[in-house]
């Protein structure tokens, strides 16, 4: 089983140096990845998410790549149709030739109705955008010239051309529970769930392994750890590999940079033996 990070980004513990000491840290205990998440506006006083303090993926990404030279790097997840796919493509590929290839593109259709309103972009078509900005995505990634006939997203690409394409296919892995998000990661490459325990994860494993039966279809969950009980994260990191979970991204709650640097050191000894 892989073993991944959450980098610090929200409320106190965000910051450029809290990332990049975070990043060189994941990448000296071994992590397989760092990952970040996306909001890009939220309303005032919501009670979710708990604060407004959110770095921009890319870039946060972007900053770790420049200090790290193996650890992986990947979104939990980018909201994909709250931004218009060809410049985010653009943006992706550059990411992951600057990398070398270290990029993980975590997706979802996003929630937070506000949120889309406040960009302009229709909250009910958000699952119809976001199969449509994937095939865009992949088609300025692939083709030369390329031409894409868009029905939900304004776009007229007809002959054009997006260089440098990404030197390597930058994998997709679909967040979410319902059964269009769980149809979308069985046609992409992987499916990186949240927040499930073990005995929630396995009906879910089992859906997907049916219809994607192979190895390289990466099956991925996200859990966040208070910091407590080391023992209780290492069973439950087994009860994952024990449900066919292949990879887990481990969210610690402490507030204080110093903290969550220590409890990144613990989650990582909470996985010797439950990893590889």
């Amino acid at each position: 089983m892989r073993l991944g990070i959450h980098l610090p980004q929200i409320g106190r513990k965000a910051g450029p140096d809290a990332i990049r000491r975070a990043a060189v840290q994941a990448e000296e205990l071994g992590y397989d990845d760092v990952w970040i998440s996306e909001h890009i506006i939220t309303p005032a006083g919501a009670m979710y998410p708990p604060s407004p303090i959110f770095y921009d993926p890319v870039l946060s990404l972007t900053w770790a790549a420049a200090y790290t030279s193996r650890v992986g790097l990947g979104t939990s997840v980018l909201v994909l149709p709250m931004r218009h796919p060809l410049p985010l493509a653009k943006e992706l590929a550059t990411l992951q030739n600057l990398s070398v290839g270290r990029l993980i593109l975590g997706v979802g259709v996003g929630w937070l109705e506000a949120e889309f309103a406040a960009l302009g972009v229709p909250f009910r078509e958000r699952g119809r955008r976001t199969d449509e900005g994937i095939a865009m995505m992949r088609a300025v990634w692939s083709d030369d010239p390329v031409s894409f006939e868009a029905k939900w997203i304004p776009a007229v690409i007809d002959n054009m051309r997006m260089m440098p394409k990404p030197q390597k296919p930058i994998p997709i892995w679909v967040g979410g529970t319902s059964e269009p998000a769980l149809e979308r990661a069985l046609r992409l490459d992987g499916w990186h769930g949240s927040r499930a325990m073990p005995e929630q994860a396995a009906p879910l494993v089992k859906r997907l392994r049916a219809g994607r039966p192979e190895p390289e279809f990466a099956i991925s969950l996200r859990t966040g750890w208070d910091g407590r009980d080391e023992a209780a994260l290492r069973a439950r990191l087994e009860g994952y590999r024990a449900v066919g979970v292949g990879h887990v991204l481990v969210e610690p709650s402490e507030r204080e940079l110093d903290d969550w640097l220590k409890a990144v050191e613990r989650i990582a000894r909470a996985g010797e033996g439950v990893r590889g």
